[in-house]
């Protein structure tokens, strides 16, 4: 080649041009979210988005008793205790909250407790009958 002569450039379409900017911008683009996203691309969950079992109750209980003024597990307690105005919206919503047949079943005859049987009133005794029931 002499000097003077120079190297004439191959044609290229315009069309393939457009083409190969498009395609560099596109590429450009994803390349800039994988690094946003990191290595799994979004999808692992984070530890902050699986929620705990304490979390979850009292989401639940703030959406279903929030709208009445109840918050915590003692305006519950203090509903209940004191036959209060929304007593029926809280007995609702802890219908599901149910006890089983105690453990080892009822003894004897159908007494009343003072006497020697199961039945009636046990006065302070009543938490050993709801832990047989749970």
């Amino acid at each position: 080649m002499a000097e003077g002569e120079t190297m004439a450039m191959a044609y290229i379409p315009e069309v393939i041009l457009k083409k190969r900017k498009h395609k560099e911008e596109s590429l450009a683009l994803t390349r800039k979210t994988q690094l946003e996203f990191g290595k799994y691309g979004g999808k692992k969950r984070k530890v902050e988005d699986i929620k705990r079992p304490e979390q979850f109750i009292k989401e639940f209980r703030d959406k279903a008793l929030g709208k009445h003024g109840i918050l915590c597990l003692e305006d519950i307690v203090h509903e209940i205790a004191n036959v209060g105005p929304h007593f029926k919206e809280i007995t609702n919503f802890l219908g599901p909250f149910a006890l089983s047949k105690p453990k080892g079943g009822l003894q004897g005859k159908r007494a009343s407790y003072k006497d020697g049987g199961d039945t009636g009133n046990r006065e302070d005794e009543i938490n050993d009958l709801i832990d047989k029931m749970n």
